[in-house]
């Protein structure tokens, strides 16, 4: 019998219960005795009874409230992709009543990460997505989440202790091994390279970025010892100006380094001085597809941009909380972006909006 065409009357009739009875089992109402609750299950494994989530969800008619806390950001950057990708997974999913409100938090400043968690609390949430501060201070948040059951996934930095329901984003040690990979495939006679780093107060702005440069590193130390790997930081927050003065002097002292990396999503801060500079001789290696770095690209400013689907990220952690919060179902604890390298030639044919 296909599976469409059973009816509670077919599971009553086979396992000798009433339909009410059936209904009851079904629903996992109480007032239904064990044995025949096992009758009802036996038939339901006879016939291949698979129920019918997505109308039993609509049937319910609850609704289901998520929130993304995320760092403030400013147009055409990653973190934009990941919110318009989340947005558009609710709105995929608007016939179940699921909506989705955004909080930002300031980066490098735990306060108002403590702020927007405890707001977050407040309105009691039936899951939460998450891009994390540090461990500890996120850790205070995501124990409170643990006590109220509510169910989180951790975005862009992966920390397991925290016990997410699911996580999402690059293995980001393997992905700056990566990277160090393909830059050494055209810089392996190179004696010096410049690691462009955005700091505040010694730190950069994630774990992420943290572990990328450490695969970077290591992958270097194997395989490249010789080559000198200096560090330019240009702080965040400051005037384009102030980029421009720091690399024009940079660029003067070190006139031998035609290469730059950088683990971050502001290759276009070094790309766009190359190009009113008018060097030609510097190539630059970086991480996601937004806007401007897309327009460097083109322009020959960039050569290399590591591809982390930030759109597709926001899109699944909304659909991941969907599945397991409203469907029941079980999702992935852990889902590794894929490790994907545009060039001039392809990142026209890149997809951002993948689902």
């Amino acid at each position: 019998m296909g599976i469409d065409k059973i009816r509670i009357k077919d599971i009553a009739e086979l396992s000798g219960v009433s339909v009410g009875t059936v209904d009851r089992v079904l629903h996992n109402r109480p007032s239904v005795s064990q044995k025949a609750r096992e009758k009802v299950e036996k038939a339901l494994k006879e016939m291949d009874y698979h129920p019918n989530v997505y109308a039993s969800a609509l049937a319910y008619n609850k609704s289901y409230k998520f929130y993304c806390i995320i760092p403030k950001h400013e147009s055409e950057a990653y973190w934009q992709e990941i919110e318009e990708g989340a947005m558009n997974a609710c709105e995929h999913r608007r016939d179940f009543r699921v909506s989705l409100s955004m909080m930002y938090y300031k980066r490098f400043d735990t306060e108002t990460f403590v702020n927007v968690t405890e707001e977050c609390l407040k309105d009691n949430p039936d899951g939460v997505i998450i891009v994390p501060s540090k461990l500890n201070i996120t850790r205070e948040f995501t124990d409170k989440l643990h006590e109220a059951d509510i169910p989180f996934i951790l975005l862009d930095s992966y920390m397991p202790d925290l016990k997410p329901l699911s996580f999402y984003g690059q293995d980001s040690f393997c992905s700056g091994y990566f990277a160090a990979k393909m830059l050494m495939l055209i810089a392996s006679t190179e004696k010096e390279i410049m690691l462009m780093k955005q700091m505040k107060d010694g730190n950069v702005a994630s774990k992420q970025q943290e572990n990328r440069e450490t695969g970077f590193k290591h992958y270097m130390r194997d395989h490249f010892p010789d080559i000198k790997i200096t560090e330019v930081n240009l702080p965040l927050d400051e005037e384009r100006s102030t980029y421009d003065q720091i690399l024009e002097d940079f660029f003067r002292k070190h006139p031998l380094v035609h290469h730059c990396i950088t683990f971050n999503s502001k290759a276009h801060l070094v790309g766009e001085f190359l190009l009113k500079s008018n060097r030609r001789n510097v190539q630059i290696m970086g991480y996601d597809m937004v806007a401007k770095n897309a327009e460097c690209i083109k322009q020959g400013a960039i050569s290399f941009l590591i591809a982390q689907h930030a759109y597709m990220q926001g899109f699944s952690c909304v659909e991941s909380l969907f599945e397991a919060i409203v469907l029941k179902k079980e999702v992935n604890p852990v889902n590794y972006m894929p490790i994907e390298i545009l060039t001039k030639e392809n990142v026209d044919f890149y997809r951002r909006k993948q689902l």
